[in-house]
């Protein structure tokens, strides 16, 4: 999930029936417990395979992917105001139907309708912002709708951690009162948008233009292989956190730290970000999901630092790393707080020296905030021997 800008140049009031939107989208993440716990359900509570839990998920994406294309006609051809109450009506009774099936193949036929109508809303509700706002104000509202989301994501994989401890099956019926519950925001606040079609207007098909168009294509290509690897964090994360034996609780406290950071961090960057050329950003944005993590190993980009290095010592080391442009003003962002991190990593060396029972010190992540403004540990692991 990458951040998404909120523009900040005189801001205009935002409509009723936006902040109608904005409020159901983070009622609906509140509740949505069910797809990132799914594979603990199927393998704990049934109990499958490891294999049918992951096809079960892969038959919940099949669904949603199906939803962009049926969500996007529906909208344009039924109605936004319409397609997004099948999408939360249609989602609870989806749940519940999921929750209480016993033999595979009606498990196999909700998981599949579970992701094609959880996922129905998202072309409808782009659609409404577009309807009701001018082009200027779009990129802040659908910036404010994400952090919507990922604060409501947040909160509701740590509360469904806890949840799942008292029984999976909670989770269905919670998940399901609260997509109901964002179904009637949209029945009693969202009007229809849709605008009217002209008199002398010819609806051309889409697919032939879309097909002709290598950029759009490539794009749909590269958001597929993303999409790929980030879902392994409901589907392969689960599994391997759980044969550790980690708990669900565990599991939803780690996956919560995606939607945290983008909580934290978007209001920060999201002024700089308007400033920059979106392809390139999107490009820079790639590149910062693969540096964070597997390509930092392969490209063996760190350091190792002795525990007493002065700060002023470890600001140098940092400047050294392969990736160190994209901590200095990386194509007219701002340079991040190395003082900060360098005087967290000081004080974090004198501790471990200073306690000789501590093996590991792990800060994943490390939320660094434009020069002067600091850096925050979001989250913590020591290990003693």
């Amino acid at each position: 999930m990458s951040a998404v800008a909120i523009e900040n140049t005189a801001p205009t009031a935002l409509p009723r029936a936006f902040w109608a939107l904005w409020v159901c989208q983070l009622v609906n993440r509140l509740g949505s417990f069910v797809q990132p716990f799914l594979v603990l359900y199927l393998t704990h509570d049934r109990p499958l395979s490891a294999g049918t839990a992951g096809a079960v998920a892969a038959a919940v994406g099949a669904g949603s992917v199906c939803a962009q294309l049926v969500g996007g006609w529906l909208a344009d051809r039924v109605g936004r105001r319409v397609t997004m109450l099948i999408c939360f009506f249609g989602t609870g009774a989806a749940l519940i139907l999921l929750g209480s099936a016993r033999s595979m193949a009606l498990i196999w036929v909700t998981a599949f309708l579970v992701g094609l109508l959880s996922d129905l809303f998202r072309p409808a509700v782009q659609a409404t912002v577009a309807d009701l706002l001018q082009p200027t104000e779009r990129v802040r509202a659908y910036g404010l709708l994400f952090w919507a989301i990922n604060l409501g994501f947040s909160v509701s994989t740590v509360s469904a951690g806890v949840l799942a401890s008292f029984g999976y099956g909670l989770l269905f019926w919670v998940n399901a009162a609260t997509s109901v519950i964002a179904g009637l925001v949209i029945w009693m606040m969202v009007p229809e948008s849709r605008p009217a079609p002209e008199e002398d207007s010819v609806r051309r098909a889409l697919l032939p233009v879309v097909v002709r168009d290598t950029v759009f294509l490539l794009m749909i290509l590269i958001q597929i292989g993303y999409a790929t690897i980030y879902m392994q964090g409901y589907s392969t994360l689960p599994l391997a956190m759980s044969g550790d034996g980690l708990s669900s609780r565990t599991y939803g406290l780690v996956i919560a730290l995606n939607g945290v950071v983008i909580v934290l961090v978007q209001p920060f960057l999201g002024k700089w970000f308007v400033k920059l050329d979106r392809p390139k950003l999107l490009a820079a944005s790639m590149l910062v999901v693969g540096l964070g993590g597997v390509f930092a190993e392969a490209l063996r980009d760190a350091r190792l630092l002795p525990a007493d290095l002065a700060p002023a010592a470890i600001v140098c080391e940092l400047r050294k790393l392969k990736a160190a442009a994209l901590l200095m003003g990386f194509r007219g962002a701002p340079a991040c707080d190395l003082a900060a991190v360098a005087d967290i990593a000081s004080r974090l060396g004198r501790f471990v020296a200073a306690h000789p029972e501590i093996a590991e010190v792990d800060i994943n992540p490390l939320v660094v905030y434009p020069q002067g403004q600091g850096a925050l540990a979001v989250d913590a692991l020591i290990v003693v021997r």
